[in-house]
């Protein structure tokens, strides 16, 4: 049950009919709802026929569709991160729900006075994946859960910037969980400190530019104007956002901006001085440990110096080199040194010791003399707040190379592997690429409307030439949610959400000419103000510290077996969602790949040699995959003939499809070229090669019921009939190795072979009626065959049916007859 509603007339319920799992995170599984019911509870003076108005809000609600990119868990909390979680005691009922998560918040309301009721089922709205990594059989999930906070919510240009109480739009926490899968629950069995080191955990935060501003979809531009409502000199809508930030994640704050600084008709760049200046004003009375971090980077315009950069040295040395590249310009490399600079500086959670093999190789790093300090915990204290314009494809792409980043320390700080970084173009990293694609897909169609526009491979410069005209298509799709069916998914928040509630006495929500005081205080009972300077509350920085020795005590067991293993409910593996989860190993790899590491970067590196020029440096490994690629793609081959000969001696000669030359010529550029690369596919598209034994027997497959060159006689007789057109039949040399194994004599077939025969029973009928059939041009030795078999009237039939088989394929007995004719008649 996920709640309660009331329009006008009477309450409805609203129940889960079904249900998908997809996570599992200690044992506790993550559901997703794949259908509801809406049920109407009638009244004392319900009626049977509902007002048109009633009919309207149950049309405007029923918009929110609760099948798509909703999830709940019966046992685990899924509003709160896997920090929290794992800071309290288990149990339901110590469970601290997040209400800016619990998206039938009020829908609960209308029937529960308080969320700790057992009936209470708080839903989350966002995505939620996982995934193994298989490292030798030694599995690993990887989580990724984003939540989509209930305050501000919206559409794209309906929702923008914050409202005066600090939430502001597309607020969306993604959590990237990493945990050992070797045991199950979250606590047990616990190691030699007390707690279990099996799960990581890092959090990221995005959202939008917390300032009053606004764009205007009115004219049905594709990019409106954007405009500063309100110029407040206090930035009092920052200072409650930011409070917020530090209650929720601790200090410090990381805030990295990613909109435009340079444009010829300012849009981004309008609101670039303000939030620079509000950060600067708000940094300024913070204590100098909790200051939050700045910094603007123009992501876009570096992505296209860049490759304004990498198209100039592809000219002049043939490829694309990285030391001749700025560091302002290298996407990926400045990406990847922030990413490193976040983690540092905000950590990840870790719930037990690291190995005492990295305590070593940090003490010999220090100096020999330096003593071996265990880390026995961890806890991310801060986040980093990644924002673009829309907070989509430049935020989705910077928070995938954060999460790389934070990937490699977590998989390091569980001892899988011995150094904190994962390459591109492995399959570890490539799987996370694939999901937070889909989780950027996701969120950008629950907020813009369409699928993301610009993807990781974009700006990796690896995106294939047939995305432009995807790219294209997504920016309409985009363009034409936000002209055209925007309005009509905001009253439909707004209702669901309980920002609206309905009432005789007030308009409907569709007379409303704005919303605006439906997601803002009430200027007639507006909280007092804050003081200026102390703009933070006394709680704000309340958080632990960034180490830690020991979890909270824990006096009951984990609730998991029951919720895992499902002792009274029959199942089998093939049911299991663990079992049935994607995995890096699933991905079969050819003969000249033996490493089956998922760290492993799955791609050549050979046709990349120095450019000719003094002192070259030191190639950095992380980057080498991001020009490895760039080698025409599929393009260049489009313009190539098909060599395939359609006739001529190689064909007469069954040499195979483009004849031996043609054999030895492909076999020579798949030799010079790996098999995974394009020249290598397209090699063995356009010029295939089949075996000569594969083409004998596919010859003989489509030949088998042709009809036949030879005459078929009604019955066997002395006709003429030579025996080499009875051998011409597709079918001699099967059954004629079949029936001649009676006497261990050798057929044809078996001699052609090199066989030897091998006496096998065969039905006395079978070889009479053979006999009589291959020796018929022999009349003398047919006659005695035939006396041997006494030939009578109710053998015709059967001959006659066999003689029609072995022309045509078909079996026509006389039932067959009987019935056709009764059919027509």
């Amino acid at each position: 049950m996920t709640g309660f509603v009331r329009f006008l007339e009477g309450y409805y319920i609203i129940l889960i009919t079904k249900r998908s799992a997809v996570a599992l995170i200690g044992g506790h599984y993550i559901y997703h709802i794949d259908d509801t019911m809406l049920i109407s509870i009638p009244g004392p003076n319900a009626r049977m026929e509902r007002k048109p108005d009633e009919s309207r809000y149950l049309q405007i609600f029923s918009q929110v569709d609760l099948s798509k990119n909703f999830y709940f868990s019966y046992t685990y909390d899924i509003t709160q991160t896997l920090q929290a979680n794992m800071s309290v005691p288990p149990g339901r009922e110590n469970f601290r729900y997040n209400e800016m998560f619990v998206w039938n918040y009020r829908l609960l309301k209308c029937g529960f006075d308080t969320l700790r009721s057992d009936w209470v089922l708080p839903i989350i709205y966002g995505f939620v994946d996982q995934s193994r990594i298989s490292v030798f059989g030694h599995n690993l999930f990887v989580t990724l859960i984003a939540r989509r906070s209930r305050f501000f919510a919206g559409a794209r240009f309906m929702k923008r910037g914050s409202n005066d109480q600090g939430y502001v739009a597309n607020d969306v926490e993604t959590e990237q969980i990493v945990h050992d899968a070797t045991t199950t629950s979250l606590y047990e069995p616990r190691g030699r400190y007390g707690n279990k080191p099996a799960y990581t955990s890092f959090v990221q935060h995005r959202g939008s530019i917390p300032l009053y501003w606004s764009q205007d979809a009115v004219g049905m531009a594709a990019k409106p104007p954007i405009e500063l409502d309100v110029v407040d000199p206090f930035f009092s809508a920052a200072a409650l956002h930011f409070d917020d930030m530090f209650k929720r994640y601790g200090a410090p704050i990381v805030v990295l901006n990613l909109i435009k600084t340079k444009e010829k008709t300012p849009r981004e760049a309008v609101l670039l001085p303000e939030f620079t200046e509000s950060v600067s004003y708000l940094n300024q009375f913070l204590p100098a440990d909790k200051k939050i971090k700045y910094i603007a980077w123009d992501m876009a315009r570096a992505s296209k110096r860049y490759f304004k950069t990498m198209e100039t040295l592809q000219k002049d040395y043939g490829l694309a080199d990285l030391q001749a590249i700025s560091d302002d310009q290298d996407v990926i490399g400045v990406l990847e040194d922030l990413a490193e600079e976040v983690l540092a500086t905000t950590g990840f959670f870790h719930s037990g010791p690291e190995p005492y093999m990295n305590a070593l190789r940090r003490s010999k790093v220090l100096g020999e003399d330096t003593e071996v300090n265990r880390i026995l915990g961890r806890r991310q204290n801060g986040v980093v707040r990644t924002n673009c314009i829309d907070c989509l494809d430049r935020t989705n792409a910077a928070q995938f190379v954060i999460g790389k980043c934070a990937l490699g320390y977590q998989l390091y700080s569980m001892g899988v592997i011995s150094h904190p970084s994962v390459p591109f173009d492995s399959d570890a990293v490539n799987m996370l690429n694939v999901m937070f694609h889909d989780h950027g897909d996701t969120i950008a169609l629950q907020y813009g409307g369409s699928h993301l526009v610009n993807t990781m491979e974009t700006y990796r410069k690896i995106s294939p030439w047939t995305s432009h005209s995807r790219d294209m298509i997504e920016s309409i799709r985009r363009y034409y949610s936000n002209s055209f069916t925007d309005a009509e998914k905001q009253d439909a928040m707004n209702l669901f959400l309980g920002h609206f509630v309905p009432d005789d006495g007030l308009p409907h929500l569709w007379d409303l000419p704005t919303d605006y005081f439906l997601h803002n205080e009430n200027p007639r009972r507006k909280r007092p103000k804050r003081s200026y300077v102390r703009w933070w509350t006394p709680d704000a920085f309340s958080k632990g510290s960034g180490e830690y020795n020991s979890l909270v005590k824990r006096s009951t067991l984990d609730d998991y077996f029951v919720e895992y293993y499902r002792p009274k409910i029959y199942t089998t593996f093939g049911r299991l969602f663990a079992f049935n989860m994607i995995s890096t190993s699933t991905r079969m790899w050819k003969e000249d790949v033996v490493d089956p590491s998922p760290f492993t970067v799955r791609a050549n590196l050979a046709h990349i040699s120095q450019p000719t020029r003094p002192n070259p440096g030191p190639r950095d490994p992380r980057y080498l995959m991001i020009y490895s690629l760039n080698i025409g793609g599929v393009k260049r081959w489009l313009t190539l003939t098909n060599k395939e000969t359609s006739g001529g001696a190689g064909a007469e000669n069954g040499k195979g499809v483009g004849g031996e030359e043609g054999r030895d010529q492909s076999r020579e550029k798949e030799a010079s070229a790996p098999w995974w690369t394009t020249s290598a596919l397209a090699t063995r598209l356009l010029d295939p090669q089949v075996p000569h034994s594969e083409l004998k027997e596919y010859k003989r497959y489509i030949n088998q019921f042709k009809a036949s060159t030879i005459r078929m006689l009604p019955m066997p007789s002395s006709e003429t009939l030579s025996q080499d057109a009875e051998e011409a039949h597709s079918d001699y040399d099967v059954f004629a190795d079949y029936v001649s194994r009676a006497d261990g004599s050798m057929s044809t077939a078996t001699i052609s072979l090199g066989g030897e025969a091998s006496p096998a029973e065969v039905e006395t009928r079978d070889q009479a009626m053979y006999s009589a059939y291959v020796e018929s041009v022999d009349p003398q030795k047919a006659s005695v065959v035939w006396g041997t078999l006494g030939r009578t009237k109710a053998d015709v039939p059967r001959y006659e049916a066999y003689a029609k088989w072995l022309s045509t394929g078909k079996f026509v007995s006389s039932r067959s007859k009987t019935a056709a004719k009764l059919a027509r008649a």
